[in-house]
């Protein structure tokens, strides 16, 4: 890439860029621009990788301190018992939403800290025999994407996932506070634009990734993929018939995936960037 491709593909600016190659190995970028260059490198084959270490004298590799993230404000994960997907909790308090931050008190539940997979969606196939979606063969989802989030899915097939599951479609505001936190920052990770940290289309990846990719887009909970790989289904009714849609997939451009970004579709619309993630109370658990 040239400097102005790659400061575009790291969300940073060409001068930031041209400073790192003037200053070679004492170079020390901020936590935020070394979290998005060890996102772009964990993309990377094996041979990208070692060149990259080789001319910048290992400077901007990341070391096992720089990949730690920083203290999740949710509490430990637990498994749900009906589909054994892992959920964590969000505390009840005031957050900021949308895009003008407005304070709302929002209950305490719990989230599911991935979206639903197209293996957790099998089961749901298998035990109840409903129509598989489009481009699943006999019944079955492509070779290799049993960790991919499950698309092609209605609002109504996604309900119908988390009635059987014995859950619910988040609203569109506890899909934003699980995304955002209480300080309401700009994206999962922060308030600094970084299209590396999630996928998206200016990443040219061109298809969905496994639901554990990108684990320095993560939110404040410890939630994956609340910025970009697909738009998931909200319970919130937009007008009759239509649902709110929340988080931007791999076809849309970062600008329009931060979680404040208002979308909705009719019922029925199905896509192949389009998915889901559940919702339970805290009884759940208790």
């Amino acid at each position: 890439m040239s400097i102005r491709e790659f400061a575009a593909h790291l969300g940073i600016s060409e001068r930031m860029i041209s400073k790192w190659e003037a200053g070679g190995e004492n170079i020390k970028p901020r936590p935020v621009n070394q979290a998005a260059l060890d996102t772009c490198l964990s993309r990377s084959d094996p041979d990208t990788q070692a060149r990259f270490s080789f001319l910048t004298k290992d400077s901007l590799v990341p070391s096992a301190e720089a990949a730690d993230q920083p203290p999740m404000i949710g509490q430990g994960k637990v498994r749900h018992p009906n589909d054994a997907s892992l959920m964590v909790k969000v505390e009840g308090n005031v957050f900021l939403s949308g895009p003008s931050n407005q304070p709302e008190f929002v209950p305490a539940f719990y989230i599911d800290v991935y979206p639903v997979t197209n293996a957790q969606y099998a089961r749901l196939l298998a035990a109840t025999g409903r129509e598989a979606p489009e481009r699943w063969q006999e019944g079955k989802y492509p070779d290799g994407l049993d960790d991919h989030p499950v698309v092609f899915v209605t609002w109504r097939d996604a309900n119908a996932y988390a009635e059987w599951a014995g859950k619910v479609l988040p609203s569109s505001q506890q899909w934003e506070k699980a995304a955002r936190g209480t300080r309401g920052t700009v994206y999962p990770w922060g308030d600094q634009p970084t299209p590396a940290k999630c996928n998206v289309r200016e990443n040219g990846v061109g298809a969905t990734t496994p639901v554990d990719c990108y684990q320095t887009g993560i939110s404040p909970y410890g939630v994956y993929d609340l910025c970009g790989n697909v738009w998931e289904w909200c319970s919130t009714e937009s007008k009759h018939g239509r649902r709110e849609l929340k988080g931007g997939s791999w076809t849309t451009p970062f600008e329009r995936c931060t979680p404040s970004t208002f979308n909705d579709a009719a019922e029925t619309m199905c896509d192949d960037d389009t998915g889901f993630r559940c919702v339970a109370p805290p009884e759940t658990f208790e």
